[in-house]
């Protein structure tokens, strides 16, 4: 599948450095400064019950079980002219393990260089997109840096501690409303927190290509109500 992503993908091999500032990567966080953003996710009662709503005006996310909310997160939107989709969808699709095939790495000589797709030599290993539950072609929510501001090109980015519980919370067919205000805005969202640690940099090329940038960060379960 080809993946919409921003044009932003800095190659900072003469700084031995990575910061992925794109769209729909997914820019993970290995410690940092999380300063323990961990919202509570609550098992729901029937599973075929739950709903999720997005607000791109607030960059949050509600998943809820009738009137009752199972997980409050802040999220990331599209930046304009690569903006989310607004309407009425259901999650078409999930995989846990996800990479991209447009943007990530190539592995060559126990050498790991980040590069387009097509534009290396060695061994492709897309970029780590973990958690993703696609509701639109080319769109879907994934495990990314959770900035103040719009992001994304047109994903919803859930962090590091988020990801894995919306990933549990809906299923293929789970309803999503995605609209520019949800009622919730005003309610259980007024003071949703915000992650801090959203300019931390990647970790190393290597960790990035390898399978141990899926592995769930503690404390990733459901919360019995």
């Amino acid at each position: 599948m080809k993946l919409r992503f921003l044009s932003l993908f800095a190659l900072a091999a003469a700084a031995g450095a990575l910061n992925f500032l794109t769209g729909c990567t997914t820019e993970t966080s290995v410690g940092g400064s999380s300063r323990a953003y961990n919202p509570v996710a609550y098992k729901p009662h029937n599973p075929n019950a739950v709903r999720v709503k997005v607000s791109l005006s607030t960059q949050q996310v509600y998943v809820m079980e009738g009137t009752k909310p199972l997980l409050v997160a802040a999220t990331n939107v599209g930046v304009p002219g690569h903006t989310t989709p607004k309407g009425n969808f259901t999650i078409t699709r999930k995989e846990r393990d996800k990479r991209s095939g447009t943007y990530g790495f190539y592995r060559s000589g126990g050498v790991v260089t980040p590069a387009e797709n097509g534009h290396g030599h060695g061994e492709y290993i897309g970029y780590p997109m973990a958690f993703w539950c696609e509701f639109e072609p080319q769109f879907g929510f994934h495990q990314g840096y959770v900035w103040p501001v719009p992001r994304s090109h047109g994903c919803l980015r859930l962090h590091k501690a988020v990801a894995p519980k919306f990933f549990a919370l809906v299923h293929v067919g789970t309803p999503v409303s995605i609209a520019q205000t949800q009622p919730e805005d005003a309610t259980i969202g007024a003071n949703v927190q915000r992650p801090t640690d959203y300019n931390d940099p990647d970790p190393a090329p290597s960790y990035m290509a390898s399978s141990a940038v899926f592995q769930s960060p503690p404390g990733g379960g459901l919360t019995p109500y």
